[in-house]
């Protein structure tokens, strides 16, 4: 079997494929490592022989974890590096290693399935956008906080604002004014989300016209996949792209 991490600032996504790699065993999303060995040792007739991962986080905390998959599952973890070019697709930050390597993999799965010109949208803890041109030329992209950090940095700022997260997902039920504070914090913070999207459209318009293809990824990807129908949603396009850095053969 094949465990496949995708290693965020917040949480930790995994899956576990059989050995062809044709079909999900398990998967799902924690908040530590040691979550993650709990849900792992859940699964029934559990038998890993091979694990790839992408990690932001730091060298040391990506350590940790491979040390302790080593010791309980006696698995060594292949970890995704950058590259100036794969797959087709050519780096284009000024200092290729600076790129995130989520960004980087969404967007190698992204140009893959697109076979040409595509806008990555990730929506995470920040939100990123992604242009890659149909000769595979990565023209550079934006970060901007998600709808966990905006919502964050108002709690924490401004003493009145407290409310729990069931409130925030009724809130979010409508987008007319709000009339009480969680109503008016929430759909406040999916509109910005929602017109940075709009704008990142109208970019990729401008370079492409209609020849691109627009994925959508990450945690809250469907709170904006209604104003862009023709949108592909593909929760795991960080993982398509692991499997194409980290070949198993």
């Amino acid at each position: 079997m094949i465990l496949e991490l995708d290693c965020g600032n917040s949480f930790i996504k995994w899956r576990v494929l059989e050995a062809n790699a044709r079909s999900v065993v398990g998967e799902g999303v924690v908040d530590s490592d040691l979550a993650l060995l709990d849900d792992l040792k859940t699964l029934k007739g559990l038998a890993l022989k091979f694990c790839r991962l992408v990690s932001v986080r730091t060298a040391d905390e990506t350590s940790e974890l491979t040390a302790l998959l080593k010791a309980s599952f006696n698995v060594s973890a292949v970890c995704a590096v950058p590259a100036r070019e794969m797959s087709g697709v050519r780096n284009g930050y000024e200092d290729f290693e600076r790129l995130g390597l989520d960004r980087w993999l969404a967007m190698l799965g992204g140009f893959h399935l697109a076979a040409g010109a595509c806008l990555v949208l990730d929506f995470g803890t920040a939100v990123t956008a992604d242009f890659v041109a149909r000769d595979g030329g990565h023209l550079g992209g934006f970060i901007c906080p998600g709808m966990p950090l905006m919502r964050n940095q108002l709690r924490t700022h401004t003493r009145k604002i407290r409310y729990g997260d069931r409130a925030a997902e009724r809130a979010l039920e409508s987008l007319i004014p709000g009339r009480t504070t969680v109503e008016a914090v929430e759909r406040g913070c999916l509109l910005m989300l929602q017109g940075f999207v709009l704008t990142q459209l109208e970019l990729a318009r401008s370079y492409w016209g209609k020849e691109f293809v627009v994925f959508l990824t990450g945690g809250d990807a469907a709170l904006v996949s209604g104003i862009v129908p023709e949108a592909r949603v593909v929760p795991d396009l960080v993982f398509v792209g692991l499997a194409m850095a980290c070949p198993l053969s």
